[in-house]
């Protein structure tokens, strides 16, 4: 067929587009990601993660992401709709997977760059992807409207921003078909809102409305900006998290937050849409 090869991976169905471009020459517009991201005409996913060495991006680093200049490959992640994300949890799992199935990195622990930093990941012989998430910003609390629903909950910085709301009764019966209503203060660039409810000791069901993807089968950093929620400020706790796709654990310290889940490769092929 020709074209560029790519690659199709998920974590708890969290599904990502890959496209390996090492010395950076790809032109990634969003038009090109909604089209590779479109489930009818596309390939399909919920993001894309470009794969690029970090030395490629020269000055386009930002700030926040400075520590990812000591990373040999750095996560260039878009959102469905062609938005820059900051961070993706269950996307730097399936990018680690794919780094160590094409033999980019022969290492089982390793950093990747990211526009939150550099991020440690460790591979597991289990098809499980452990990634070291730094430390969790709780900024207070918020409500969002989620079509005739009030849901009110913590608003916290996963490297990017969440806002995670505990509910009554089960998850299933929230309405996440529309886009939240969010205080524009709060979130000036929006964010991923997430509702929850604890259904065993230890145990959250979840689901969340990711920014610029709509509602998805799992978000990793909402996995964790759950967990955080859910734990009261200044303890340790872990917990398994459901989502739609499957379940992750998450493990809170005072270092910060790990997350772990399977990372799965699914599919490699070439693509005419670029």
């Amino acid at each position: 067929m020709g074209g560029m090869r790519f690659a199709k991976g998920h974590g708890t169905e969290n599904d990502f587009v890959i496209l390996p471009d090492p010395d950076g020459e790809l032109d990634l517009t969003e038009e090109t990601v909604r089209l590779l991201c479109d489930r009818r005409a596309g390939i399909g996913g919920d993001g894309v993660l470009r794969v690029v060495r970090t030395c490629a991006l020269g000055e386009a680093l930002a700030p926040a992401a400075r520590t990812a200049e000591r990373c040999e490959w750095f996560m260039d992640y878009r959102n469905s709709d062609g938005t820059v994300a900051e961070m993706c949890g269950n996307g730097v799992r399936v990018f680690a997977r794919y780094l160590r199935h094409t033999g980019l990195v022969d290492r089982d622990r390793f950093e990747v760059g990211t526009r939150d930093g550099a991020k440690e990941v460790r591979v597991g012989s289990d098809g499980r992807v452990t990634v070291d998430m730094g430390r969790i910003e709780r900024q207070g609390a918020s409500s969002a409207k989620l079509a005739r629903q009030v849901v009110h909950g913590a608003q916290i910085s996963v490297g990017n921003p969440h806002l995670a709301c505990e509910v009554e009764g089960p998850v299933a019966g929230v309405d996440l078909t529309r886009a939240p209503e969010l205080d524009a203060e709060a979130f000036p660039r929006g964010a991923n809102v997430e509702v929850y409810a604890e259904v065993a000791p230890g145990v959250l069901e979840m689901r969340v409305y990711e920014r610029g993807s709509g509602e998805t089968r799992s978000c990793g950093t909402g996995i964790v900006a759950t967990a955080a929620a859910a734990t009261p400020e200044g303890e340790g706790a872990t917990w398994t998290v459901r989502v739609p796709g499957g379940e992750c654990t998450v493990f809170l310290d005072a270092d910060g937050a790990r997350l772990s889940g399977p990372a799965v490769i699914v599919a490699e092929g070439e693509t005419s849409l670029l």
